[in-house]
């Protein structure tokens, strides 16, 4: 199938799919038109990205999933390696977070002190 199909039986841009594809996740060979041509098993493994980034998982996440993004990842065990790295990730969103928290929370305070309160 070309990009255009896969773009659109995953929900995913096409330029998603070329920076998947540069990544080394995803693979098309050329057609003699030039055009990406992907085969059928591409709308599970590019499902499979979609699956790890909506969880909050990096492009660099997912390369340590490679080898298992073309069978029914949400369904499998996790592995070993898999935990160590949605761990790390989950504690690097958590320090995202509290930085974001009391960021906010010294702005809210500095507008309070100098607003009576009135944000």
């Amino acid at each position: 199938m070309r990009i255009g199909e896969l773009a659109r039986r995953t929900g995913v841009s096409a330029r998603y799919l070329r920076h998947y594809e540069q990544a080394g996740l995803v693979s098309s060979v050329r057609a003699a038109n030039g055009y990406r041509v992907y085969e059928e098993a591409a709308v599970v493994r590019v499902t499979n990205i979609r699956y790890l980034l909506d969880a909050g998982l990096t492009l660099d996440d997912v390369a340590a999933f490679r080898s298992c993004l073309d069978g029914d990842l949400p369904s499998a065990p996790p592995s070993a390696r898999g935990l160590e790295i949605a761990r790390e990730r989950l504690a690097v969103l958590d320090a995202r977070i509290a930085a974001q928290t009391a960021a906010r929370n010294r702005l809210a305070a500095a507008l309070d002190a100098r607003s009576d309160g009135h944000r």
